[in-house]
């Protein structure tokens, strides 16, 4: 019935019906997808506005001034129709064959409500939503700003088994009102042929992440997307896999863990996760294919392989705040949020000076709302900032530990959230990873001197109701002095690590943690497996007083962790383990 509404059906339908269910909109979405249709952007904030339509199967793309009259913009349409029969005139003559008579320009008027639109009237009060575009015997509906994909990827590694996140951006749209079609490619054979849909794809999924399965191996992928913002709805996007679904790992290091996170957390509980990721940019390295990681096969430290384990990881422990290290400043971009976002996620990055990998914090936005972020670079704050002025002047008593320190461009992200549904628990959520050379032990008491004099600044100036949660990669064991500063709360002088590089950057001190916290998740063997080294290293910080362990979720066994002698493998992405932790609020 559809197909055979009026224009001013049409627009009756698109401006005055309310779209008061979903079942209505996708009627409605299904609809417009089948009008001819000139898209008109048009923001105050830009000189120009853009106009697109489809005329005899070419596209129509043309740039004009806002300020522009009317009938400027429509003879340049008319122009640019007769200039393209010319250029068809011309193919047919060289190719030999006939040439029609000199056919008329097509008229081109632009209406509104049923009345001409005055060629006097400027272009950005001209092309109103909902006017109709004549081009000859043609007639389009201009739909101003409508929702638009301005980005639409998919991601070049398929693993069944793993979860497709595809790159999405709408401008004047929301993807929560969007709607998803995956297809994949129909085998044939015998039996197939009623299975096999349209132009060889069957429909497979209606949701915006898509998992393949093995039957799916050896075949591409189709996605189909509407942009949309709850009332109508944009041109279809169509994406289509580069590559084929490949096997999968078969059972990864994780899979055991998301049994005891196959659900989301209740409002009195956090799921905390702490993840050294391992950037790609040190993944790639001579000396990390040949030195660290060789007993690691060549493909499982490829970016794409092993963030596809990655985005299945994290989405299967269902966290609420989620603290990473080492994230490649295009992975946060690219893969991470555009994944973690279809999952719920919000989240933030902070990159290193100089660096091209940082820290990301991510945190569940349906639980969650990001009130402040206080991010600073260590060595930075440490020179500039008044309160580590009695910290400065001891290390400016000895010129090599000062440049080592100086040299380092670690960095503190802190991002205060509090709860939707409780604005009086708030939470400030640190993320670190500090200096990580085996003899580097003073620099890091330096660090973590500064972030926690930093913390303490931030908590009691503007939040002093906020619980502090410090997490990240440490480079620390447990029996070193930043564990012993966290957990203990002081560092006397006489600690071994002021001279873990030897007498040169000797620089003794007593420093003192304002917080009082405990490690979450204890004390675990090793949270970092290579080759030539195991320790634990990573840790999820709390106040004991303001939340308690409801939860630790078991690090893989050892048997997981060694089946391919160490990490990062084909069954784990990263050469570190994920801490995860349920907190309840006391």
């Amino acid at each position: 019935m559809l197909n055979y509404l009026t224009t001013a059906s049409r627009l009756f339908l698109r401006n005055t019906v309310p779209i008061s269910t979903r079942g209505n909109y996708n009627i409605i979405c299904r609809f417009y997808r089948r009008m001819d249709r000139a898209v008109v952007r048009c923001v105050p904030w830009e000189s120009k506005l853009t106009i697109s339509f489809v005329l005899d199967g070419s596209n129509k793309h043309m740039l004009r001034d806002q300020t522009e009259e009317l009938g400027k913009a429509l003879s340049r349409i008319a122009n640019s129709i007769i200039k393209g029969q010319g250029k068809a005139k011309k193919y047919k003559k060289n190719k030999g064959a006939p040439t029609d008579a000199q056919e008329p320009a097509a008229a081109v008027r632009l209406y509104y409500n049923g009345d001409f639109v005055a060629e006097d009237a400027i272009n950005s009060d001209a092309w109103q939503d909902g006017a109709v575009l004549h081009v000859g015997d043609s007639k389009y509906t201009v739909e101003r700003n409508p929702p638009t994909f301005t980005t639409a990827e998919l991601p070049a590694s398929l693993l069944a088994g793993f979860p497709v996140c595809p790159k999405l951006k709408v401008e004047f749209g929301d993807l929560k009102d969007c709607r998803f079609k995956w297809f994949k490619e129909s085998k044939s054979g015998a039996g197939d042929e009623e299975r096999r849909g349209e132009n060889g794809w069957t429909e497979a999924g209606s949701e915006r992440v898509f998992i393949p399965t093995n039957m799916d191996i050896g075949s591409k992928l189709k996605l189909t997307c509407t942009p949309g913002d709850g009332k109508r709805c944009g041109m279809d996007k169509e994406l289509v896999t580069t590559g084929t679904v490949e096997a999968g790992p078969g059972s990864c290091t994780f899979d055991n863990r998301h049994m005891y996170t196959n659900k989301v957390t209740d409002d009195m509980t956090i799921r905390v996760v702490s993840y050294n990721i391992l950037a790609d940019v040190y993944a790639q390295t001579d000396l990390s294919k040949t030195v660290l990681y060789p007993y690691c096969t060549p493909y499982a430290l490829e970016l794409d392989y092993r963030q596809s384990l990655i985005k299945k990881e994290l989405s299967g422990y269902n966290a609420d705040v989620i603290c990473l290290q080492e994230v490649d400043k295009n992975v946060f971009s690219d893969s991470l949020s555009p994944a973690l976002d279809a999952f719920g996620f919000d989240g933030v990055f902070r990159i290193k000076e100089k660096q091209h990998e940082g820290l990301s914090t991510y945190y569940r936005r349906s639980k969650f709302k990001l009130l402040s972020q206080h991010d600073i670079m260590l060595s930075e704050a440490l020179t500039s900032d008044p309160i580590h002025e009695e910290l400065l002047d001891r290390v400016n008593s000895n010129p090599a530990l000062k440049e080592k320190v100086m040299q380092r461009s670690t960095t503190l992200q802190v991002s205060v959230l509090h709860y939707l549904n409780d604005t009086s628990k708030k939470i400030c959520v640190a993320n670190t990873h500090l200096y990580w050379h085996p003899k580097g032990g003073n620099v890091r008491l330096v660090q973590m001197s500064v972030a926690l004099k930093q913390l303490q600044q931030v908590i009691t100036q503007s939040y002093p109701d906020a619980s502090l949660l410090f997490c990240g990669d440490f480079n620390s064991t447990p029996s070193s002095g930043v564990f012993q500063l966290v957990s203990q709360g002081v560092l006397h002088s006489t600690h071994p690590d002021w001279s873990s590089n030897g007498p040169d950057e000797l620089c003794p001190m007593e420093v003192s943690n304002p917080f009082q916290l405990s490690s979450a998740c204890g004390e675990p063997a090793y949270t970092n497996y290579v080759g030539g080294f195991h320790g634990c290293l990573d840790y999820i910080f709390m106040d004991p007083r303001v939340l308690h362990v409801d939860q630790m979720i078991p690090l893989p066994s050892h048997q997981e962790i060694t089946t391919c002698q160490a990490l990062p493998s084909v069954s784990h992405p990263s050469d570190h383990i994920a801490l995860v932790c349920d907190l309840r609020w006391n």
